[in-house]
């Protein structure tokens, strides 16, 4: 038991550590839920309303984004809420996380504070012990509080037994995550490399699931999401599923001790290449700096970014045959004149494809900040390079991220999407739809240079507006907002090609504002200090 010798004083430090982003990350989670199936009821009031939403959802498109319909049939509030919010807020849960273990275990140990802990008399495992309990404690009380604060709402279909299940279900995924994320940072030498493996088998999650809904159910089984759609939820509450998902996370833990016990502090099972002695050539600037140190995380995007394309492009050729057999759905979309249904579902798909560009474009434009709090950035400053054309370095790479980011996801829906279709879409025309959003994804790195340049202790804020402007945009319909609520958002400006015309006017006020968010990002990024 020395390994975990004071580990309650470790659990105590981490909750004074991260209380107040503890409980903005549960009461957020819990206020969207309960939100969500609140409005259900005013949005769609009858039996008949909620019938049609049920045909308008049951489609590859959406079972691929959702996962499978349970109780389609009777589509009641519950059953809406367990097919349209489980899924996608079970991956914020898991993103959670995978940030937070992430914080306490890998990143205190690269930047030297947990060896300045281990000098004290603390345990081996008590620094991941005790991220693991309050981690367990924190997916347990936001499954608690979301399943009383469902049943609480009154509504006659969210019982107690599946509010429960409902909750249970999201703190068993973060749980899951989480412990997928203490054995990276095993086996990672570094808190960038936990976060990239973790991401990328949450994606590869993601992925699985989606494929394996839409075409082999084998394949969804071989997903940890795959297993939480799967206790069917306010359906039939199979908790076999979840048991299964605690039970791998359990394991998981195991492994993740075991990993700690053995290795040296400070080392990775999979230990960094050594790097050459002389650099060469291409690393002469802040430009080739920015590339070297963000590559493996830029290619690991654009796999996932090919890969998210190429799975929703795998389902476009089943849309043929469901909207051809499904009245409902031609009546609803008939007013889009010399625009086909499925090419109104692909402006869809390509708007959340380029809203997903928007990450990887402001996390390269973040890593100057971290690598200014980390003290690097002042070695590079300290030698002839201007603090102007550093910051641009990063801008400049971002804005590129973003735009390839955005073609490769719509070239793999393209192309994948060729394939399978019988009456095929020129490949163009979706890369052009993805062009269309290019002044907007400029929008929003200009908006994290502006926090790089002048405020960068409230970048998160960057953060909160791409999670606003996805649900003001993704779900806008789907919840009847205002449309001056989605117009707050530089996507809510943007033409849906093919279905609208392009328009340069707001195509170029968007431009101009993200021109005057990088000049304001320049002017105080050359004015202010720079944080040690």
């Amino acid at each position: 038991m020395t390994a975990f010798h004071h580990m309650a004083a470790m659990v105590r430090f981490i909750v004074r550590q991260d209380r107040l982003r503890l409980f903005i990350w549960m009461m957020s989670l819990v206020a969207a839920s309960v939100a969500t199936a609140s409005s259900f009821t005013s949005l769609y009031a009858s039996d008949e309303e909620r019938q049609a939403m049920a045909l308008t959802v049951d489609n590859p498109a959406m079972t691929a984004m959702l996962g499978p319909g349970y109780g389609l049939d009777h589509y009641t509030e519950a059953a809406m809420m367990a097919h349209q919010m489980l899924m996608l807020t079970a991956v914020v849960v898991a993103v959670m996380n995978i940030l937070l273990i992430t914080r306490h275990t890998r990143a205190p140990e690269e930047d030297g504070r947990l060896e300045m802990l281990r000098s004290l008399p603390f345990g081996k495992l008590s620094p991941l012990g005790a991220a693991m309990i309050v981690m367990t404690g924190a997916n347990l009380l936001l499954a608690l509080l979301t399943a009383f604060g469902l049943y609480a709402l009154g509504i006659d279909s969210l019982d107690l037994q599946g509010s429960l299940l409902y909750g249970a279900v999201l703190g068993g995924v973060g749980l899951f995550f989480a412990t997928v994320t203490a054995v990276f940072a095993q086996l990672s030498e570094s808190a960038r490399g936990t976060l990239g493996f973790s991401f990328a088998a949450l994606g590869l999650a993601y992925f699985l699931r989606a494929i394996g809904d839409v075409s082999s159910e084998a394949l969804s089984w071989l997903s940890p999401l795959g297993w939480a759609v799967r206790t069917k939820t306010y359906v039939e509450n199979e908790w076999g599923p979840l048991l299964l998902l605690i039970a791998a996370a359990v394991l998981l833990f195991a492994i993740a001790l075991r990993l700690q016990l053995v290795r040296d502090l400070d080392a990775g099972f999979m230990p960094a290449r050594a790097g050459k002695k002389e650099s060469s050539a291409f690393l002469q600037g802040p430009l080739a700096l920015a590339i070297r140190l963000q590559r493996t995380t830029m290619i690991s995007w654009l796999v996932a970014m090919t890969l998210l394309g190429a799975s929703y492009g795998s389902v476009l050729g089943d849309l043929e045959t469901f909207f051809s057999s499904n009245e409902m759905m031609a009546d609803m979309f008939a007013s889009a004149e010399g625009v086909s249904m499925t090419e109104q579902f692909i402006s869809m798909i390509i708007m959340v494809l380029t809203m997903a560009a928007a990450i990887p474009a402001l996390l390269v434009i973040f890593k100057l900040k971290a690598e200014e709090r980390k003290q690097r950035n002042e070695h590079v400053l300290a030698r002839a390079v201007a603090r102007g054309r550093q910051l641009g370095s990063y801008a400049g790479l971002a804005l590129a991220v973003s735009i390839s980011m955005a073609v490769i996801a719509a070239l793999a829906l393209g192309l994948t999407g060729a394939a399978v279709m019988d009456e095929q879409i020129d490949v163009g025309q979706f890369v052009g739809a993805a062009l269309a959003y290019v002044p907007a994804l400029f929008v929003i790195v200009g908006l994290g240079a502006f926090f790089v340049g002048v405020f960068p202790q409230a970048s998160v804020f960057a953060w909160l507006y791409l999670v606003f402007f996805f649900i003001a945009n993704y779900f806008g319909e789907l919840f009847q907002f205002p449309s001056w609520l989605m117009q707050l958002t530089p996507f809510g400006h943007v033409p849906q090609l093919p279905m609208d015309e392009f328009n340069y006017a707001p195509a170029g006020v968007l431009l101009l504002v993200a021109t005057g968010l990088f000049a304001l990002a320049f002017l105080g990024y050359r004015r202010r200090d720079i944080q040690g």
